[in-house]
């Protein structure tokens, strides 16, 4: 008697995608709670208090470009290896940075602008003063997990501990406070505060769990560096993405700071170039955890680098043929424009091949090594005719450029060869 297979049924499958569903319903919640978030923004300039107004409204979108960032990352990665532990703490970093815009943005106004038009808003500021140590903390431990899920080696289970107790201590103390907008409202109370620990532990307890906190992403950075130096393998070359997303983050950063000095106020350059740093950072840890082309790495950086480059050297030739001829023919004319777009579509390819070597010859050597070594191949192919050193060379040229684990050469034998030519030649 033959046993036919099991049907998988809708209810044996619901194990497999719902993590992928909270995933997503939790990136759904914090773009929803960025929507809330600006429209609240709104109804404070509205009131008339602008000054109250979240970062979101005053053109600084680093946050809301962080908190999407995060939540998209960390919802594929949550989807795709729903185990992986630094998905979900992704996803809880953009919810939070949410969550504490929107609670940031509802007290202002629940308590500020419009006493009374929102419920609870009392009640949520201890937690608008705490959540920012809760996506710091969140961030803190992304590092420590980062790229394996697992803490760098159980010696660390002690700091992982502080951590989390240096949390509570900063989040309690917060929600506690008896003046939880406090220096700038002390006149607003917040029933849930403790009046017998305002003076006291609280006023110790308070630093102590912050600073904790903030010491938690130089430590974390610092664990980054020791797993770099202990990996091997595969865990060294995700690592590797992390080193250029924070190569990409430190040069948005810096071009963001000279964008503050030279603009004397957070401009649009500012904006972007810190958008970009806080973006850069879960983008390259999704692709380090999913392993996102490991073995091209070397591949994407030459031609980053080439075409940022080559854009570089054709934007100044552009700008210096436009200055150049537009003192001859005048700025108005169309010649100018005409002659600099010509000028800089012919030197297009022989200025990306130049590049390209130029880049492939200090950063990429082992590419710059294997064309030289077929061109030298090729050169002699011309004036080789030994079968067997041919052999050998070919097989020599093939394991130092390709690398292979085995090779082998196979050539068809000469009488067959010659019947095979006889038969088609009669054909």
């Amino acid at each position: 008697m033959t046993t036919m297979p099991a049907v998988p049924t809708a209810r044996a499958a619901w194990p497999r995608s719902w993590p992928a569903a909270l995933a997503w319903a939790l990136w759904t919640l914090t773009l929803l709670g960025l929507a809330a978030t600006i429209r609240l923004d709104q109804l404070l300039i509205e009131a008339g208090v602008p000054a109250l107004t979240s970062v979101l409204s005053q053109g600084n979108l680093t946050s809301a470009m962080a908190a999407v960032s995060a939540a998209t990352v960390g919802a594929v990665v949550a989807s795709r290896r729903p185990r992986h532990r630094v998905g979900w703490l992704l996803v809880a970093l953009g919810l939070s940075l949410t969550a504490s815009g929107f609670a940031f943005s509802y007290t202002r106004y629940g308590l500020v602008a419009r006493p009374g038009a929102l419920p609870a808003a009392d009640y949520l500021a201890g937690f608008a003063n705490g959540a920012v140590f809760l996506y710091l903390s969140l961030a803190g431990f992304i590092l420590l997990l980062t790229p394996t899920g697992k803490l760098p080696s159980p010696h660390w289970r002690w700091w992982a501990r502080v951590q989390v107790a240096a949390l509570v201590v900063a989040f309690l103390s917060s929600a506690l406070h008896p003046t939880p907008l406090y220096p700038e409202y002390p006149e607003i109370g917040n029933p849930l505060g403790v009046a017998a620990l305002a003076d006291g532990p609280l006023t110790a307890a308070f630093p102590a769990g912050a600073l904790l906190i903030l010491a938690g992403l130089p430590v974390g950075t610092v664990s980054l560096l020791l797993r770099f130096r202990r990996a091997r393998g595969l865990e060294r070359l995700q690592l590797r993405w992390l080193a250029v997303g924070a190569a990409l983050a430190a040069v948005a950063l810096v071009v963001s700071l000279t964008a503050l000095v030279v603009e004397e106020s957070d401009g649009v350059v500012f904006q972007a170039a810190l958008g970009f740093c806080v973006m850069v950072l879960p983008l390259a840890n999704g692709a380090a955890i999913l392993r996102y082309r490991l073995y091209d790495l070397d591949r994407i950086i030459t031609r980053t680098l080439a075409y940022g480059l080559l854009t570089v050297l054709l934007g100044a030739g552009y700008a210096a043929v436009v200055l150049g001829l537009g003192q001859l023919l005048g700025r108005d004319s169309s010649l100018v424009v005409a002659a600099a777009t010509l000028a800089v579509a012919a030197v297009f390819q022989p200025a990306r091949r130049r590049v390209q070597a130029l880049v492939d010859r200090r950063f990429n050597r082992r590419r710059h090594d294997a064309a030289h070594t077929i061109a030298t191949f090729s050169t002699r192919l011309r004036d080789q005719v030994d079968l067997t050193t041919l052999t050998g060379e070919l097989l020599a040229v093939l394991d130092q450029t390709m690398q292979p684990t085995r090779a082998s050469l196979w050539l068809r034998p000469q009488a067959a060869a010659t019947a095979t030519e006889g038969t088609a030649a009669h054909q």
